[in-house]
């Protein structure tokens, strides 16, 4: 009998899928911003 745990952290399903979920909204949040400033996310932190 070999007990499994299943770990939520590396490379597994769990941690790729919120990655990828938080990397959507994070675009999305960059492209909002962008789109009610007119400025870029470079021009807005003061490197453009």
């Amino acid at each position: 009998m070999s007990e499994q745990t299943d770990s939520r952290f590396g490379f597994v399903n769990f941690a790729e899928t919120w990655n990828g979920r938080l990397a959507m909204l994070g675009i999305l949040v960059g492209l909002a911003t962008e789109l009610l400033t007119g400025q870029g996310i470079l021009g807005q932190i003061g490197l453009g």
